[in-house]
């Protein structure tokens, strides 16, 4: 019976995986998540990788450089202490978990704080 009903949805096109998946990705990604996250959190819905790597082939690179950026500014006043190293640190390990690749945390890393990260 459910398999009759999604066959039913799908064949009218209210059952889109690849709509979702993008869809997914434009409002995550808006809020601030990276490439990681978002591609964990489609496996976690059951989203085929090749509907997951179309949906995040979509997004610019640029965009994902000025989110990540929009992330750190909004986030680095709680992260202030006294220890420089120990901001970049915290950063770091903030802008990992929102999912964006190593090369954009480091670049994101050396334009808010000066620092590496791994300093």
């Amino acid at each position: 019976m459910a398999s009759e009903v999604v066959t039913d949805l799908a064949g009218r096109g209210d059952v889109d995986d690849a709509a979702f998946a993008r869809q997914w990705v434009d409002a995550r990604a808006a809020r601030g998540y990276g490439p990681a996250r978002l591609r964990a959190e489609l496996r976690a819905r059951g989203v085929a990788s090749s509907l997951i790597d179309r949906a995040l082939s979509a997004v610019a690179p640029e965009a994902e450089l000025a989110r990540a950026r929009a992330a750190a500014r909004r986030r680095l006043p709680a992260l202030r202490s006294t220890d420089p190293v120990r901001t970049a640190a915290r950063l770091r390990g903030f802008l990992m978990r929102r999912g964006y690749p190593e090369a954009i945390v480091a670049r994101v890393l050396r334009e808010s704080t000066g620092l590496s990260g791994e300093d």
